[in-house]
């Protein structure tokens, strides 16, 4: 299937930076062409424009819901046709594109299997967007580009041994060791939410049992507060959701949780102990100098870093006794996967400055 290559004209979205200021195009920063970074994740497909010699500020930025089976190459596309009508002329040509991608993506840019794409199974991500788009694409896998914008950037600057984990629709790493992304043999190393933490547990996206995902994401979360709340042990929760069991989803967790509210309290301390748990194992095995975490779960309206560190600490080996892995809050935000692909997609590519066609 080939990719649409007539796009309407869009209008520009507000430009972001993560340092929070704004530009209203490329002309601004004098500078000869972009390049594009785009997350996408189980809800939502993000794509940013970014500065070669500044990659840390935004100058614009595009979000569509994530679409299901081969059509996520149309979101994609579509995406990427927006945010160059976003950036304007004056921003130059694209120069290349980062693209993270929520499963086992292979080193040539094949998602070879995605849990929450179950449909998208063996898609050439890489190969279909760079022949639609006329530049290099660079894809990996979306924990490791959001580890690379914490490790170049944010929580991670300054250590060489460093992971993150995301918790959101499912469960995102990305692990840097000696300064380098690490991608395994195939391109598939950084899957911990599929390392089983219960045999016989509840089942995961991945179809599966048992999966750490599958007990401490943020979809986990919900469900968890779901069951609870029909068994009638979360009112707050449930008022906060409008009345409606079945309603409840993570944010009013948080929200009940900074309240203070006890039977939350105990939910989210059940919650937190497998997170810590999966935390611990990660450090047991790695033995980082900083574990970041991000995602929709930790919301710093609610005291979930105090929760997780807790459990965390219970669980990790010799805990009393070894130095200290620092578990700190991601601060690189939402669009640290799109930024991170852009980061990579600038890198894979240090040269260029024209596209190819």
């Amino acid at each position: 299937m080939s990719l649409p290559t007539d796009r309407p004209p869009y209008p520009p979205d507000p430009t972001h930076s993560l340092d929070g200021t704004a530009s209203a195009s490329g002309q601004a920063f004098g500078f000869d062409g972009y390049h594009a970074g785009i997350d996408v994740g189980g809800t939502k497909v993000l794509a940013v424009a970014t500065q070669p010699a500044r990659p840390t500020r935004e100058l614009a930025s595009v979000e569509h819901p994530t679409a299901s089976g081969p059509d996520v190459l149309t979101v994609i596309d579509r995406t990427l046709g927006e945010l160059r009508a976003a950036v304007g002329p004056e921003a130059g040509p694209l120069l290349a594109v980062g693209v993270g991608m929520p499963g086992l993506v292979t080193r040539s840019g094949v998602l070879r299997y995605g849990p929450h794409l179950p449909a998208a199974s063996e898609l050439d991500v890489g190969a279909r967007l760079s022949a639609a788009r006329g530049v290099p694409v660079v894809v990996d896998n979306d924990g490791n580009c959001a580890a690379w914008a914490e490790h170049r950037l944010g929580a991670g600057a300054g250590h060489d041994d460093f992971v993150f984990v995301g918790l959101g629709t499912g469960i995102s790493c990305g692990l840097v060791i000696g300064g380098r992304r690490v991608r395994g043999t195939h391109g598939f190393a950084g899957e911990p939410g599929h390392m089983t933490v219960l045999p016989d547990g509840p089942r995961c996206a991945c179809g599966r049992l048992g999966c750490w995902e599958a007990l401490a994401s943020g979809t986990a979360l919900a469900a968890q507060a779901r069951r609870a709340a029909t068994g009638g042990r979360l009112d707050r929760v449930v008022q906060l959701a409008g009345g409606d069991p079945e309603a409840v989803l993570g944010e009013h967790v948080t929200l009940a949780l900074a309240e203070g509210d006890p039977a939350t309290m105990q939910l989210a301390g059940a919650f937190a102990r497998w997170v810590g748990l999966g935390l611990a194992n990660l450090v047991n095995l790695l033995d980082p100098a900083v574990i970041a975490l991000g995602g929709s779960v930790v919301d710093p309206r609610a005291p979930w870093m105090t929760l997780i560190g807790q459990a965390y600490d219970d669980a990790v080996l010799a805990g009393p006794l070894r130095p200290c892995t620092s578990l700190v809050a991601a601060t690189a935000g939402r669009r640290a996967g799109a930024i991170g692909a852009a980061l990579l997609a600038a890198e894979s590519v240090p040269d260029l400055r024209r596209p190819a066609v």
